[in-house]
């Protein structure tokens, strides 16, 4: 697995910048994360990696649009408006998972 250097933290990560071991993931490696696509984690924010980490502990997998909207009570405009161009992809990279099956 490739190693990425982020911030002082050393992240083995996939070819696309995935965390390999969840474990190398805290609050400052997802702030980190999210800073290199550009954003700056709010509350509103931590609500929704929240969700996708309480998730994906209870099921395996990285939540879907669906999911997020039905289970997280999370509103896909809200989605697109905190992650722009690809809200579950960037979300779930930042919360320190797996690229989501249903991303391409």
């Amino acid at each position: 697995m490739p190693l990425k250097q982020l911030n002082g933290f050393t992240l083995e990560v996939d070819a696309e910048g995935y965390l390999t071991q969840h474990a190398q993931w805290n609050r400052d490696v997802a702030v980190a994360l999210a800073a290199e696509l550009g954003l700056t984690l709010t509350e509103a924010h931590w609500k929704v990696l929240e969700f996708i980490d309480r998730d994906f502990r209870e099921r395996g997998v990285v939540p879907g649009m669906r999911r997020m909207n039905k289970v997280g009570n999370i509103a896909t405009k809200d989605l697109y408006a905190l992650f722009p161009d690809g809200p579950i992809k960037k979300a779930a990279k930042i919360s320190g998972y797996p690229k989501p099956a249903s991303c391409v």
